[in-house]
């Protein structure tokens, strides 16, 4: 990979590395402060958030995986962008099934539109990435 293509993966390296962040520190909070997560949302008591918490910190996992390999594999960088507005759409979904709080309904929007943050940033990557690949090697 020459060095244009890979300046132009800094963008999808940062956001990649920035949604995994939030992804490991969102599940760290959910996993080890569960019952006080559950209380801010509004839900039941004996409600568990904790296989969403694990879940998450695997994921920051996986993005961190993809973000600091010598080229970042664009599949895996589409994969996290689409997961990302799969989480999007079923927060904003959640909002209106959910009986959330109303803090519960604004953490949770707060959220998705965090996410949605991470997967534009990552779209933009992924698109600076291909631009750079469909332009001629300079000299």
């Amino acid at each position: 990979m020459n060095t244009i293509s890979n300046e132009c993966q800094c963008l999808l390296k940062n956001a990649l590395v920035g949604n995994a962040a939030f992804s490991f520190v969102s599940g760290v909070l959910i996993v080890f402060g569960n019952h006080w997560v559950v209380k801010v949302l509004g839900l039941p008591e004996k409600a568990s958030l904790a296989i969403l918490g694990i879940s998450l910190i695997f994921y920051a996992g996986m993005l961190l995986l993809n973000a600091f390999r010598p080229t970042i594999k664009i599949a895996d960088a589409w994969t996290a962008v689409v997961l990302d507005a799969i989480w999007v759409v079923g927060s904003y979904a959640l909002i209106f099934v959910v009986p959330f709080s109303v803090i519960g309904k604004w953490v949770v929007a707060l959220v998705a539109e965090l996410v949605l943050i991470f997967a534009v940033l990552q779209w933009l990557g992924i698109r600076r990435i291909r631009k750079s690949e469909q332009q001629p090697a300079q000299i």
